[in-house]
């Protein structure tokens, strides 16, 4: 029993134990879940762990070291692979490091009536054990938690504050009948049936936050249709161990037989090689890249999908506002399904509310009608301090919730990024008082020449330092490690008022700070479409380098853009440029065979100076082949040299659709086959193709 514990003017206090049993018996009772803190000593703090925690036959995960005989312990890395398991107690020991990634996927695994203990420093010293970061990250968290009112907080066997208990509304009881558990539940799976029965091209997308039964209403509606209809269901994320609750639901309620017609399917497998199948589920949608999702949304005319809204991988908003505009394009219409009722704990979770709001699952830019009417003439821009922005909670939140809502993949450690990484400059553009445009800006390069050597030998590679990294590995640019480089991590611009000037006044605003602080060129990296890069092409920025792999965080080819800003910088741009439109041309037969067209344009138009000769032979071939009067494969080294050129021109391929670009494009340049040119392009097999593609380059010839 440990004893109780008086105060500096010799008052008794609560014992540890008593306040943890009345803690844990309120929890039940209520079926929540809560947070313990214990900080302080390191031995003193475990042997008081092993003291409270219930020894009987309870679920303990446990992510550290040291885990105790009956509790199961988790790897630093393996917080993902416990999405959808479940447990009575989680111990998370942030004594070696604090994960916010790890903490936000395994807090959802605890059930109703489950404690969380949060084993940390004292909290005076546990903001300093922060490593190579800085402190400001901790020490929000620790601050949070101190005025927590849902955490029992005990420092070395001293209890510091007691969890507000607030009165609980009793909830008007929705019966179900088995399997279901909610009502909610029960009206997704109906909603899910009848994409298979109702109208082609009709999709349903369930969203809800964590611990609402997305996953379990996937795995009946599977099972039932496959009973019931003897449907075949595919099912895909974006790691079959994502979909693990799923399919036990599902073969749960089927025989060994009926199981046979349910399969995972990998998202990229299911794009490169369609499958017949009655219903396609995609479980946490926002983890598969976008454009793998359209995709699949185009060559499946009965699908769902499911995203949380505020989750680990990724976030829903983010993932909402592009996958949207997706579904309108290519459906005949769609349906969101809201799921609002926790199955594994009740309603005012405090748990959840506290994990939301610490690791800013929840956060939000600011509302649309905020912003409207603002002019960008009149935003102001400023490169705002991180010591200041750290304390400004109601700043941060705004902040952090337009990068989320700007990309999907936004995890709870890139708020520790945020705030703590070394080099990085935070830029905001406000308007009527709230962030309308952010950047986040990093410095990198100025480093010495025995560095640089190491780096293009390949013997090293130094984090935080991209671009320099990339110039000189991938193309051969040896003194690019040694100059000054600034590299735009973010940047975003809220949804309400893009396309009116923001982003490029603040991009103006960045590159004319880098000018007086002594950088040599600025540079971003990015996920390619043609969008991204009008816009970056607007402000001066040029392309260098082009990834041969799709990214698997965007599921595009990345692109790295440039802009000098001193003659060092000047001309390591040209040569830069110059090395990539070298190469390009000959990586799109390669490994950029299925870059779309419009990339393909956007990457090699504008570059006047790397114009090849073509000589009087040559024009004669072009003009031959447009005439009937060559074959393809006999004038194809002057077609492939006048389609380059064409394409590095101001117009570029401006006069022709998308399609007879694409045409063009494919085949010349990608050497693709001419049925899969004809399948491209609509038409029905080589002749139409080859006639067509005459056409074109007579046209453009003329």
């Amino acid at each position: 029993m440990i004893q109780p514990y008086t105060d500096g003017a010799g008052k008794a206090v609560i014992p540890p134990d008593e306040a943890l049993r009345d803690y844990r018996e309120r929890l039940r009772q209520n079926h929540h879940r809560g947070l313990v803190w214990l900080s302080g000593d390191r031995l003193r703090t475990r042997a008081m762990l092993d003291t409270v925690m219930d020894a009987g036959d309870e679920s303990t995960l446990w992510y550290g070291e040291g885990a105790p005989d009956g509790a199961v312990e988790v790897a630093s890395h393996a917080g993902p692979a416990w999405l959808g398991a479940e447990c009575d107690v989680l111990v998370f020991d942030a004594w070696q490091a604090f994960n916010p990634d790890a903490l936000g996927a395994l807090s959802g695994t605890l059930r109703g009536g489950g404690l969380l203990y949060l084993l940390t420093p004292a909290v005076a010293d546990w903001p300093g054990q922060s490593n190579h970061y800085s402190r400001r990250y901790l020490q929000r968290l620790a601050d949070l938690l101190a005025s927590a009112p849902e955490v029992l907080w005990i420092e070395d066997n001293v209890v510091r504050s007691t969890p507000e208990f607030k009165p609980v509304a009793v909830a008007q009881v929705q019966h179900v009948d088995a399997p279901f558990k909610t009502v909610d539940q029960r009206d997704a799976v109906a909603a899910l049936m009848h994409v298979v029965s109702g109208h082609r091209r009709r999709p349903v997308v369930l969203r809800s936050d964590r611990g609402r039964g997305k996953s379990a209403a996937f795995g009946i509606a599977a099972a039932r249709l496959i009973a019931e209809q003897g449907s075949h269901v595919l099912v895909t994320a974006a790691r079959r161990s994502a979909v693990d609750a799923l399919m036990r639901q599902a073969t749960s309620m089927l025989s060994g037989e009926q199981s046979e017609h349910l399969r995972f399917v990998a998202p990229d497998a299911l794009a490169r090689q369609p499958q017949d199948v009655d219903l396609l589920l995609v479980d946490e949608a926002a983890a598969i890249p976008a454009p793998l999702l359209e995709t699949l949304l185009k060559r499946y005319s009965r699908i769902a999908f499911a995203t949380t809204v505020h989750g680990y991988e990724g976030t829903g908003q983010g993932f909402a506002l592009r996958f949207n505009q997706s579904l309108d394009r290519h459906t005949n219409s769609w349906k969101t399904i809201s799921l609002q009722t926790p199955v594994r704990w009740a309603q005012d979770d405090p748990l959840e509310a506290l994990v939301d709001r610490v690791l800013m699952l929840n956060a939000s830019a600011a509302p649309d009608d905020a912003l409207s009417g603002v002019d960008a003439s009149q935003a102001q821009i400023e490169c705002v301090d991180r010591d200041r922005l750290a304390q400004d909670e109601a700043l941060l939140r705004e902040l952090f919730g337009l990068l989320v809502l700007a990309h999907y993949k936004t995890r709870p450690s890139d708020l520790r990024q945020l705030l703590d990484a070394p080099n990085l400059s935070v830029y905001l553009v406000r308007a009527n008082g709230h962030v309308a445009a952010a950047a986040l800006l990093a410095k990198e390069g100025n480093l010495d020449r025995e560095q640089a050597g190491e780096i293009v030998a390949g013997k090293r590679r130094p984090v935080g330092h991209l671009l320099p990294e990339t110039l000189a590995i991938h193309l051969g640019l040896a003194d690019a490690p040694l100059l000054n480089a600034a590299r735009v991590i973010r940047i975003a611009v809220h949804p309400a008022i893009q396309g009116q000037g923001f982003g490029s006044q603040l991009l103006a605003h960045i590159e004319a700070d880098a000018r007086r602080n002594g950088f040599d060129f600025m540079g971003a990296s990015f996920g390619a479409n043609a969008r991204l890069l009008r816009f970056w092409s607007a402000a001066g920025w040029q392309p260098v380098r082009t990834g041969e792999q799709r990214s698997a965080s965007s599921g595009s080819h990345s692109v790295v853009v440039l802009k000098a800003l001193s003659d060092s910088g000047v001309s390591l741009f040209g040569r830069a440029r110059q090395r990539f439109l070298r190469h390009f041309p000959h990586q799109l037969s390669d490994g950029l065979r299925d870059l779309e067209a419009p990339l393909v344009i956007a990457l090699m138009r504008d570059s006047q100076d790397n114009i090849m000769p073509l000589s009087a032979e040559d024009l004669d071939d072009v003009r031959g082949f447009a005439a009937g009067q060559r074959f393809p494969e006999s004038a194809i080294g002057a077609l492939w040299t006048w389609l380059c050129n064409r394409l590095m021109s101001r117009q570029s391929l401006d006069v022709l659709d998308e399609t007879d670009a694409g045409l063009l494009i494919m085949r010349i340049l990608q050497k693709q086959s001419w049925t899969g040119c004809a399948r491209h392009a609509g038409l029905t097999g080589h002749d139409q193709a080859l006639a067509r593609l005459r056409e074109l380059v007579r046209q453009l010839a003329d």
